[in-house]
């Protein structure tokens, strides 16, 4: 299998291709053709060598220290010959393996990286454990999602763009939507806040690309859930992976007639938490709208390649780059003033894996981390955490439960964190779905 891996980088898409896994060396998928030959001690590994070649064997690999031996492509007729030699002790299959956090969703459900780092698996849901469900509904702003896919519960939607329906032409909002809620289910993969209850607004065409009118209809939408007689569409979260210019005027855009400010301001005094994706372009957010907007929770991107802590994986979907584990992510936007501070978190974003329209990909942006946050604050709510709080008070909890358990456990979070920050940026606490 081959999977696409891209990284949205605020327009810039940059594409790789990596192999996928395959099982452990126990029980492992063969290799066909090839094997590992174990000669006995004393046994003289350069004469077996020699014999494996005229019976037309490859030797590729050789070993003298840990084991006696050799592996080697070899002809079915030669494996029967060398199986009898008397001084080999065994002929075993050579297998595929693959890194222990490694999720391949064609092999049954998995546990991707990023839902590992934040300790999903940790939650009042346990994501992973196949009867975690998460009844909270979870707005998508951004280019659809994949109604059909059976790993996401769809709920509804809205079509702010060219009237087609609210599905997914383009992929980026089926790959949002599943790392937030994928369903515990069994198959592909599963999200932070498993099986919750999603509401595909489309407000980004088939390349990723919008209008501030088509982002207000959006908000718009989220907000008539909260204002209409029907409490069971009631929307508490609001997923916006996608960046635009402006700045924050601290007037909720009334003193620079900043119109989606103005919405977003007024859709939280409804009761819906906004997520917002920090930006790809190594900059200060403080340009970029809805990052800018003291009312969102703003997500910057950590990279983490084997789920766990510790900068312990070489793993890199995306080896062009120079991407360290458990490092920030270097295109990653970042907060410099007090007030962005006040509002900014971290998650992972790079190598992310993910549902899409027909399958699975990675997918690596700060648009893959905002998703982890949301949901988190999905968890935070179903849980009772969050319970009788509003937006503003959820941001600051989330904020703040991050920080008090980074700062308990200080080797969770990552180069760039406040505890071991990289002068002139801030890029916030790492996210712990965990707690809740």
């Amino acid at each position: 299998m081959k999977r696409l891996v891209r990284l949205t980088v605020g327009g810039l898409w940059l594409v790789a291709v990596v192999a996928g896994s395959a099982g452990s060396a126990s029980g492992a998928a063969a290799t066909p053709g090839q094997y590992i030959v174990v000669l006995k001690p004393g046994v003289s590994r350069a004469a077996e060598v020699q014999q494996a070649r005229a019976l037309g064997g490859e030797v590729f690999m050789q070993y003298g220290h840990a084991l006696n031996g050799y592996a080697a492509r070899l002809p079915k007729m030669a494996v029967d010959q060398i199986e009898r030699n008397p001084r080999v002790a065994f002929v075993t299959s050579d297998g595929e393996v693959s890194a222990a956090a490694t999720c391949n969703p064609a092999a049954g459900q998995c546990l991707p990286a990023g839902i590992d780092r934040i300790d999903a698996d940790r939650s009042s849901t346990r994501s992973g454990d196949g009867r975690g469900n998460v009844n909270v509904n979870v707005a998508v702003l951004d280019t659809g999602i994949d109604v059909s896919n059976r790993d996401l519960n769809v709920v509804g939607g809205k079509d702010c763009t060219a009237g087609k329906g609210f599905g997914d032409p383009d992929g980026h909002g089926t790959h949002v939507a599943g790392t937030i809620a994928a369903i515990d289910n069994g198959i592909g993969v599963v999200g932070v806040a498993p099986g919750a209850r999603l509401w595909s607004v489309r407000v980004l065409n088939q390349n990723g690309f919008g209008a501030f009118s088509r982002i207000l209809c959006g908000i718009d939408f989220v907000t008539s859930t909260r204002t209409n007689a029907d409490p069971s569409d009631d929307i508490l979260v609001a997923n916006m992976s996608l960046k635009g210019p402006g700045f924050d005027d601290g007037d909720c855009g009334n003193t620079k007639k900043d119109a989606v400010h103005l919405a977003i301001c007024a859709s939280v005094a409804t009761g819906v938490t906004y997520i917002a994706a920090a930006g790809n372009s190594g900059v200060d957010f403080q340009d970029g709208i809805p990052a800018a907007y003291d009312e969102v929770l703003t997500v910057t991107a950590v990279t983490d390649f084997d789920g766990r802590p510790g900068g312990l994986s070489s793993q890199n979907c995306l080896p062009d780059f120079d991407f360290r584990d458990d490092t920030i992510a270097f295109f990653s936007d970042f907060a410099t003033l007090s007030a962005d501070q006040a509002h900014t978190v971290a998650a992972p974003g790079l190598c992310v894996l993910s549902t899409v329209p027909g399958g699975y990909d990675l997918i690596s942006g700060t648009s893959q981390a905002a998703p982890h946050v949301s949901g988190t604050v999905a968890l935070c709510i179903a849980s009772g955490s969050c319970a009788g709080l509003g937006p503003a008070q959820i941001v600051r909890k989330i904020i703040g439960d991050a920080a008090t358990y980074n700062t308990a456990n200080p080797n969770y979070g990552f180069v760039g964190d406040p505890l071991h920050p990289i002068s002139g940026t801030y890029y916030g606490y790492l996210i712990r779905a965990g707690l809740y």
